[in-house]
């Protein structure tokens, strides 16, 4: 890990929220819980059974430049952790997040089905919604399944972490031409607060979206990778 982190274990987690409060999403994906007062990191995350090792590779990770962030070593947290986090995630974009955007969409468009725009809005947006759903029920299944099989000391012939690394496709590009069609196709209308709104949830998401795959690119991936080093040199 890179020795130079933003966040360290003796910090307050309040101190944290309060400095990047995107790292509520974290604290979220973790299963941690509001009302921790003046307890630093280590303490709120072993009072709810969470690894802080792993919460604070996540959150020092989506603080600075993913690129310059380190090796994504196995030994600077846990893998297990790191892949509870990434179910969760999972869960939240795929049934709170992303079906949350789709009702205030329809709401903000007012969706009749007489509207071609509102139509192709809605149409483009529920097909870039079964991408992602197709994406992350992969890596639930047959990403998951074989790391798991890993940390019990299975190897696979057939499959290994840099074949899913290779496919790994940013999820969150199709989002871009969906906020172009809103953005300079929708009807102009008198009052644009709802749609507007609804935008800058797209925004977020996107955003949201890729701090993801970075997480799963540099910092799952790699750790995965060595631990697959490390059995083949043990057998």
């Amino acid at each position: 890990m890179n020795k130079t982190q933003k966040y360290n274990a003796t910090d307050k987690m309040s101190d944290l929220i309060c400095d990047n409060y995107s790292l509520l999403m974290v604290m979220s994906r973790f299963g941690l819980s509001l009302g921790f007062g003046d307890r630093n990191v280590k303490d709120v995350c072993e009072a709810q059974g969470v690894d802080y090792r792993t919460f604070l590779a996540v959150a020092n990770f989506i603080s600075s430049e993913p690129y310059a962030y380190g090796s994504g070593s196995m030994d600077d947290f846990s893998v297990p952790a790191l892949m509870d986090y990434l179910r969760r995630a999972h869960t939240y974009f795929l049934d709170f997040n992303l079906p949350l955007i789709r009702r205030k969409l329809i709401e903000a468009i007012d969706y009749s089905g007489t509207n071609d725009v509102a139509f192709l809005i809605l149409k483009f947006y529920d097909a870039y919604v079964k991408e992602v759903r197709k994406h992350m029920e992969y890596e639930n299944g047959a990403v998951f399944t074989y790391v798991d099989g890993l940390l019990q000391g299975r190897l696979s012939d057939d499959y290994d972490i840099a074949t899913f690394a290779s496919h790994h496709n940013q999820i969150d590009l199709k989002l871009k031409e969906l906020k172009s069609i809103i953005i300079k196709y929708y009807p102009e209308k008198e009052n644009n607060n709802l749609l507007n709104a609804v935008l800058f949830d797209i925004f977020n998401c996107e955003q949201d979206l890729a701090s993801h795959c970075q997480v799963e690119d540099y910092l799952f991936v790699p750790a995965v990778a060595q631990m697959e080093r490390r059995l083949k040199n043990e057998q």
